[in-house]
Formats: C-alpha cells, sequence, structure tokens
C-alpha cells in the first residue's frame, strides 16, 4: 500500500503553522508522530492533500507543574511522559496509559500524546484496505448509509479506542485548541461529539495546543484489556479517580470506560456511588464495577474484535482491577 500524493509543508513556529490550517483547512491534516495518520493514508482512508509537519515545532513539545496543574505540551511525546516523574506521581493513570500504547520500538518513540488523543475512532469494517472496502457497500464512516457493526442503525457506530483520552477523561484533564485568532479551552469530556464519523468538536483550522491536568492530591489508576500486550489497541479499559476526604472516605471517585463506545464514556452514576465509601469497600468498588459494566453494554457493538457478551463481562473487571489499584496507591 502506497501513500497517496500530497504536498509536505513544514512549518517552524506554531504561529506558522495557525497560519497554514487558516489557509488550508478541510485540505491539511496534521503530522505529529504519524502512527496513525500514515497508516489510515495508505489504506485509503484519508487522502489529504496537504499534510502540516509539526517536527519543528518544540515548543509544543514540554512537562510543568504550574498553578496547581500538570500542563503537556500536545507535541510530546509518549516516551517522555512515561520518563516524567510528574506524571508517575501526579497523574498516574496516564503514564500506565502510555505505557501501554503501541510498542517501545516504535509508537513510544514516535507517537505523541496529541495523536492519540486525536486518533481517529476504528472499527475492523471500515479499517481495512480500499481494496477490501471495494467489495462491499459503504459504511457510514466511508460515506455510505449501512452500518456492520450494529443492524439498521441510522450512524457509524465507530469505537473510540485512545488509551490516552480514557485516562485524561478520569482525571478530569480539559485541553487547549488554538487557531489563528485565539485559542479556547475544551474539557475533554466535552471533546467528542458521540459522532462516529466526526468524532471531535474542533473545527479544521483548530490545533491541539495542550493538554492541563489539575492537580488533586488524589489517586488515580488505568487498566487495558488487548490481544496481545504490544500494538493492539484496547478491546476495553479503564481510567479511574478516587479523592480522600478528611475522613479517609472517598470524597469525589471518577469512572471512565474506553473502547466500548462512540467516546470513552464517563458513567456519573457508578462514579457517584463511591461517595463515603472507605477505600476498603470491595463490595461498594465490586457494585460500582457491576453498574459501569450495566451502562456501557448500551453503547457496545461488535466492531473491535471480541464478542460483545466478553467485552461487556471485561469492563466490570477493569473497573474493578483499576479501583483497586488506585485504592492501593492511595494507602501506599
Amino acid at each position: 500500500m502506497r501513500l497517496p500524493r500530497f504536498k509536505y509543508l513544514g512549518p517552524e513556529t506554531l504561529d506558522q503553522a495557525l497560519d497554514l490550517l487558516a489557509t488550508h483547512k478541510d485540505d491539511a491534516k496534521i503530522l505529529a508522530g504519524g502512527t496513525d495518520l500514515l497508516v489510515r493514508m495508505k489504506k485509503g482512508l484519508l487522502k489529504p492533500k496537504v499534510l502540516i509537519s509539526l517536527k519543528a515545532l518544540n515548543e509544543l513539545s514540554y512537562i510543568k507543574k504550574q498553578d496547581g496543574y500538570i500542563k503537556i505540551g500536545a507535541r510530546t511525546s509518549l516516551a517522555d511522559i512515561i520518563a516524567s516523574d510528574l506524571i508517575q506521581k501526579e497523574s498516574r493513570a496516564l503514564f500506565q496509559a502510555c505505557e501501554k500504547i503501541g510498542a517501545i520500538t516504535i509508537q513510544h518513540f514516535r507517537g505523541t500524546i496529541g495523536g492519540n488523543i486525536l486518533q481517529d475512532n476504528r472499527c475492523h469494517h471500515y479499517n481495512q484496505s480500499q481494496f477490501h472496502r471495494s467489495g462491499r457497500q459503504a459504511c457510514h464512516k466511508d460515506g455510505g448509509k449501512i452500518c456492520y457493526a450494529r443492524e439498521e442503525a441510522d450512524r457509524c457506530n465507530s469505537t473510540c479506542q485512545s488509551d490516552g483520552a480514557t485516562a485524561l477523561m478520569a482525571l478530569g484533564a480539559s485541553i487547549i485548541l488554538a487557531q489563528k485568532v485565539g485559542q479556547r479551552t475544551v474539557d475533554l469530556a466535552n471533546f467528542y461529539t458521540t459522532d462516529g464519523v466526526m468524532p471531535f468538536a474542533m473545527e479544521s483550522h483548530e490545533l491541539l495546543k495542550e493538554i492541563i491536568i489539575p492537580v488533586h492530591g488524589a489517586q488515580s489508576a488505568y487498566q487495558k484489556l488487548a490481544y496481545r500486550s504490544a500494538i493492539d489497541y484496547p478491546i476495553v479499559c479503564a481510567g479511574v479517580f478516587l479523592k480522600l476526604s478528611s475522613k479517609n472516605e472517598i470524597e469525589e471517585a471518577r469512572i471512565v470506560v474506553g473502547a466500548m463506545g462512540r467516546s470513552p464514556l464517563f458513567l456519573a452514576h457508578a462514579s457517584s456511588s463511591l461517595k463515603g465509601k472507605k477505600l476498603n469497600d470491595t463490595y461498594a468498588f465490586k457494585k460500582a464495577a457491576d453498574a459501569s459494566m450495566d451502562s456501557s453494554a448500551t453503547f457496545a457493538v461488535h466492531n473491535v474484535g471480541a464478542t460483545l457478551e466478553y467485552r461487556c463481562a471485561m469492563v466490570s473487571q477493569m473497573v474493578f482491577q483499576a479501583l483497586e489499584q488506585a485504592a492501593k496507591y492511595i494507602k501506599g
């Protein structure tokens, strides 16, 4: 499979990159690590006329703690996040998620956190070669009016399988989207449209500039289930966040399940059920995990290479293990 023809542009500053985006808009795609973008182009899923490379934009590669937040530049490599003592201490779920992305030899050193957040939704009925897709009617994501993952569906049911997005949503992260005339801050939970065709609430002339994570003095954890220990996308994953009150009870909890819907799923009911519980309340953890399974099952479709029954059952396991792990970190 060959890459389609395109024009390569290499801006040297963020302002230059934003100027190019404002000029080319829908004709352009941003190239950071390229681990997802280039594969989609080779399969004929994308045919941009212009690639705008961020290779020279070192100003978008950083990890720092400032004003009660951890701030990460969108071009920061996964390898740098994994190696960061600050991330390991304050945002453990993100460290664990990045550690599980791809393979050390390639993705960890080419992949970026911005690219992982912005990776397109996936579906094994769609993420195939152009030759494979030409042998059947086009699905919603390919410009057609059919969904192979869910019969009679009136929309695309492609799945968000981003490890980083699931962990960051559990951490209550927000992102900064920049454009030529300014920038805006968006809560990550509001960044996803639940539209499988256009999964992000982002304009073509905008660029993901920064990820912002509140520092809560709490703990988090991330669990992932995949067929292989490397390279594979998750078939189920879960990120959790736990914060204690002065009474040593859970004051705040966040449970997010990934790879089960068109976006990471923040499960408000299951999360709130843990408020006031003790860290050693295994029954409460199990009940919240089962509630997470029930809520996630509504969104599950057969498009990531595992049966619905198995994936739904494993939601409970991933959430429970993540809760147990986060509680263990708090106890020290």
